[in-house]
């Protein structure tokens, strides 16, 4: 039997540093991995992902260099490159991880963890226990249960980072996160893309305002979407989907299934150690404890909020809960960011969410096309939207155009403190910058 202070299944975002944050403050910690340290976001999620975002953009920018002076420029993309500079920043990043993850106070588990009872986990033939257990096994992608789904063309995100050369045509089914992402990043490599979507927008967490602006500029560098569409099979022809009564199909030499994730809980025998799940995952409240006395659950697993930093937040605020300690993390309060070319970004609560819920609130906006800054970088096309409560707090901002995920930080960061409008209005800004936007919404 092995014992320890704290046991972590799963070493993402939220495990390893939940490991790294635990052992510093004195507590003995055994953390299982099954697969590579890391988790899903560094090894075939968020890093390699935006990795080949980064690739992306600077194609973007050489194709429209005549508009800095750069005439009759000649380059060519080597796809090889790319994906081998995607594993060279993954490799050095996981390195790190395992390095942090050798630390004094951590020992690093390999294998498949499942429970014997709500104290007891097992690796192989080894049996570890602790009063307190974390489960952070993240997600998987999600499945269509339709005919054809296991084409060899049909691939998830985690092997379209894998691939070996660009599809000529890709068909991406959902519009969600990961959808958009990989359609802006493969139609700037100079993939033919068309994304197949079941709703009437796409990105359904984000502003609609925001979210319908983002797909129409998207749609302008030459990705088709085909929206309130569902997939009924996929043929030797392509992608089959039916819209508005009537059927079509898209032709496609690779299918990327983007239609979400799912809770990673299977061979965990959660129902041993008396873990309730629901729809989403596994259930916990919003300290981060499952219904058995000991057993948190972070990150995708509870589908609360499936995005890494959420994970690692979630991580410390346990370890403090732990450790009886107070804190200040806003775990209600989760930035996110979509990374396509122009970005997308947000925090809070949506225009969309205020009508429905009969919210008051006032709305403020501010163009890219005002601002210094973004005409300099050629970068005119957005929009920033804050919405304000009657008594002046700030209580959503949403953004999409050039580094929207930095502008939205600082929103996220004045909301924490739940700062009012006219408090951001008199921060002095540094001219010319794309922050000024924020604080000239009207």
């Amino acid at each position: 039997m092995n014992t320890t202070d704290l046991i972590i299944i799963g070493s993402g975002p939220g495990g390893y540093r939940a490991a790294e944050y635990a052992a510093s403050n004195g507590l003995t910690v055994t953390i299982i991995e099954q697969a590579q340290a890391g988790g899903t976001c560094l090894n075939c999620g968020c890093i390699p992902t935006k990795t080949l975002c980064r690739n992306a953009e600077i194609l973007d920018t050489l194709h429209k260099a005549s508009v800095f002076g750069l005439n009759d420029l000649s380059f060519s993309l080597d796809f090889s490159k790319v994906m081998e500079r995607k594993r060279q920043v993954v490799d050095a990043l996981r390195n790190g991880v395992e390095t942090l993850l050798s630390a004094p106070g951590i020992q690093l588990v390999r294998g498949k963890a499942h429970f014997l009872s709500a104290k007891e986990v097992a690796v192989g033939d080894e049996v570890y226990t602790a009063p307190h257990i974390i489960i952070a096994t993240g997600s998987v992608a999600k499945m269509l249960p339709i005919p054809g789904i296991d084409d060899p063309r049909v691939v998830t995100s985690t092997q379209l980072l894998d691939i070996t050369e660009i599809p000529h045509r890709l068909c991406i089914v959902g519009a969600g996160v990961i959808g958009m992402e990989f359609a802006s990043i493969f139609s700037s490599f100079g993939s033919e893309v068309t994304v197949v979507e079941f709703l009437k927008e796409c990105l359904p967490t984000l502003d609609s305002d925001i979210a319908k602006r983002l797909r129409q500029t998207i749609a302008r560098r030459g990705v088709t979407f085909q929206m309130q569409s569902a997939v009924k099979a996929i043929t030797p022809e392509g992608v089959v989907y039916e819209r508005k009564g009537k059927e079509a199909v898209v032709e496609a030499d690779m299918i990327l299934i983007a239609t979400g994730r799912a809770a990673n809980t299977e061979g965990l025998d959660l129902e041993k150690a008396g873990v309730e799940t629901g729809r989403t995952g596994i259930v916990v409240d919003d300290d981060l404890r499952t219904n058995v006395d000991g057993i948190y659950a972070i990150g995708d697993v509870n589908g609360r909020m499936m995005l890494a930093h959420a994970a690692t937040y979630q991580g410390i605020h346990v370890v403090n809960t732990i450790l009886k300690r107070n804190d200040h993390i806003r775990l209600d309060l989760i930035p996110a960011a979509i990374f396509t070319h122009p970005e997308a970004a947000c925090v809070g609560i949506t225009e969309d969410a205020c009508k429905q819920a009969g919210t008051a609130y006032s709305c403020h906006k501010g163009y890219y096309r005002a601002n210094g800054k973004a005409l300099a970088m050629d970068e005119t096309e957005g929009m920033v939207k804050v919405l304000v409560s009657p008594d002046d707090r700030l209580i959503g901002c949403h953004v999409y155009g050039a580094h929207a995920a930095d502008l939205v930080q600082e929103a996220s960061s004045l909301m924490a403190m739940n700062a009012t409008l006219q408090q951001l209005r008199d921060i002095v800004h540094i001219h010319p910058t794309l922050s000024e936007i924020l604080a000239e919404v009207r």
